[in-house]
């Protein structure tokens, strides 16, 4: 621990920490140790199921799971009347905008070519 300097934006890991690593309780190292065991036990499970040659189901990864329903099921958004505001400013106003500028442009221009005033910046014969 003498040769470790710490990073100045990052925190000391919890092993270098001595108040972590020598303060601890006979309670909590236990409580520990039994859930490194059943990481353990659950990783050796887990990888007997994946190199098992004779396997014919699907193998359940409990993260996998977790992690999908988290993506499919995202509970965190609330609509409100902030989000419907910003939803309709960054969404729907651009759409309209456009159809504001592209038919106005388009209807000035049909209007110079109905009274043969306009030029074609493009000419597509001689």
């Amino acid at each position: 621990m003498a040769t470790y300097k710490e990073a100045s934006l990052a925190t000391r890991p919890k092993t270098l920490d001595p108040a972590e690593y020598f303060n601890l309780s006979p309670e909590y190292r236990r409580a520990e140790e039994k859930r490194a065991a059943l990481r353990a036990q659950l990783k050796r499970q887990y990888l007997q199921q994946l190199n098992n040659p004779h396997r014919k189901e699907l193998i359940e990864d409990p993260a996998l799971t977790r992690w999908t329903y988290a993506r499919t099921n995202n509970n965190y958004f609330r609509p409100t009347a902030k989000t419907s505001l910003i939803g309709g400013l960054f969404g729907v106003l651009p759409l309209f905008v456009l159809y504001v500028v592209f038919k106005s442009d388009r209807d000035k221009r049909e209007a110079k070519i109905k009274a043969g005033t306009y030029e074609r910046p493009y000419k597509l014969s001689t």
